[in-house]
């Protein structure tokens, strides 16, 4: 492993966007109407929906019982009789984009993510999914995904699933330590995962991945190496080791256990030691939190330089057109983004009216477009060429933080392009800062004048 400057770790230590997608949510201009968006879609779909097919994410966020840690949109209940309306209003959704499009549509992807996708039936998850697969032309290379919770995805789930084609399932564990699932309410026993996962390898999906996060109250370096004692019996072939962000504010059942939290200095500790761990079990960084085996598809790409990112995170499909069904789910077709309204009441009135539930939405500049396009290249690959854009815009404290970052080892850059080293790639996110023109716009309005990043 590259040894890391203290130093440099705590000066960059700062807030920074993961950047899965340019500009940022909050910074989006929100001036898109109903009548731009069904336009740029169809323009999307024109431009790339035949070669590239088009990838859903379809958000079901409801969730039996709170994790107090979540930052996810949910709805908690045990009444499962609101299955029914929701995937109603999802098919009605889906629907007006099958009259946008005027075709049968390439799909190259589906994601279930939520709340969590299993408090569904198999039989409601068949309904919904077995109409929009039918509705489709898919394409040969499709990945079909799920995010599921080990206490709740069956055998029915993971069968009926398997059956419609899906190959990845991505379970959310956390933690092993007893003490720290019961204080963000999320206790499942580490034979409830082995079971979930044997079932899922047996059935044959080819795909299982880990979601595991640090900086948990009551996690320590001995906690954190006893979870990953138990990752290593199961292996899976892909683990995302997060971050925990802690918004009381918005999530107010965070302040049940804000006091034992670590520290800053203790939550980085933790995760350089589970990186540490990932490399001696096998695991290769992908990019931001992520890591596969080397066989994994996912690394594949990254070592050739074809992966791809979006609100999802990492991908392999080059997809340029993201469909988000469902309430708060984000579309993306290249040329704007369009958010659902976050409240499911409101969703489900709006497309029963006969509408799309956009609540915002933001139309790319050309300098927007340039941004993305180098932003991802930086994520993904580390390394991107220039384009005359950036020649043009970026001031000279864009260029003097450049040469700051060269003389720290982060990076090196040339009349050709940027890379960024080996011992800047914890600084990824900030490097790409750098050309993050909105945020810096929204600072000068803020400050009055261009603030150092």
């Amino acid at each position: 492993m590259t040894a890391i400057s203290p130093r440099l770790l705590q000066k960059y230590n700062v807030p920074a966007p993961r950047y899965t997608s340019y500009p940022t949510v909050p910074l989006w201009a929100d001036d898109l109407n109903e009548r731009g968006w069904i336009s740029l879609v169809k323009k999307a779909y024109e431009d790339f929906g035949e070669s590239e097919g088009i990838t859903l994410y379809i958000h079901l966020p409801y969730c039996e019982s709170l994790c107090t840690y979540c930052g996810c949109n949910k709805r908690i209940t045990k009444n499962h009789a609101v299955e029914t309306p929701y995937i109603t209003t999802i098919m009605n959704e889906w629907d007006a984009y099958l009259k946008i499009l005027d075709t049968k549509p390439k799909l190259a992807g589906i994601h279930l993510g939520g709340g969590t996708p299993t408090f569904f039936s198999p039989d409601s998850l068949e309904e919904m999914l077995g109409i929009i697969i039918g509705s489709s032309e898919v394409m040969p290379d499709a990945e079909f995904s799920f995010e599921g919770h080990p206490n709740n995805t069956t055998r029915g789930h993971l069968q009926t699933l398997f059956d419609l084609g899906f190959r990845r399932v991505s379970y959310g564990i956390q933690d092993f330590n007893e003490e720290v699932q019961k204080a963000i309410h999320r206790i499942q026993p580490f034979e409830r995962v082995k079971e979930a996962t044997d079932v899922a390898r047996e059935i044959g999906y080819t795909s299982v991945n880990f979601d595991l996060i640090y900086g948990l109250p009551h996690q320590t370096a001995e906690t954190i190496s006893a979870t990953f004692e138990k990752v290593a019996e199961l292996k899976p072939d892909r683990i995302a080791f997060y971050s925990y962000a802690h918004l009381p504010s918005a999530f107010p059942a965070q302040k049940s256990f804000e006091q034992f939290l670590p520290k800053e200095s203790e939550k980085r500790n933790l995760y350089e030691k589970g990186k540490q761990i990932l490399t001696e079990m096998g695991y290769l960084e992908v990019g931001m939190d992520h890591f596969a085996l080397e066989n994994d598809p996912l690394y594949i790409a990254k070592k050739n330089k074809t992966l791809h990112r979006n609100f999802m995170g990492y991908t392999t499909s080059p997809s340029k057109i993201l469909l988000g069904l469902g309430n708060s789910s984000i579309s993306d077709v290249y040329y704007a983004y369009a958010q659902n309204t976050k409240e499911i009441d409101l969703y489900k009135e709006q497309i029963s009216l006969g509408h799309f539930a956009i609540s915002k939405g933001h139309m790319m500049s050309k300098e927007d477009i340039e941004t993305r396009n180098l932003i991802l290249k930086l994520i993904c690959n580390h390394e991107a060429d220039w384009n005359f854009c950036y020649y043009s815009v970026l001031g000279k404290r864009n260029w003097d933080k450049l040469k700051t970052f060269a003389e720290e080892g982060i990076i090196e850059f040339d009349a050709k392009g940027i890379k960024i080293l080996a011992t800047g790639l914890p600084f990824v996110r900030n490097v790409c800062m750098v050309f993050d023109l909105r945020m810096q716009e929204k600072e000068e309005r803020k400050f009055g004048f261009s603030k150092s990043i």
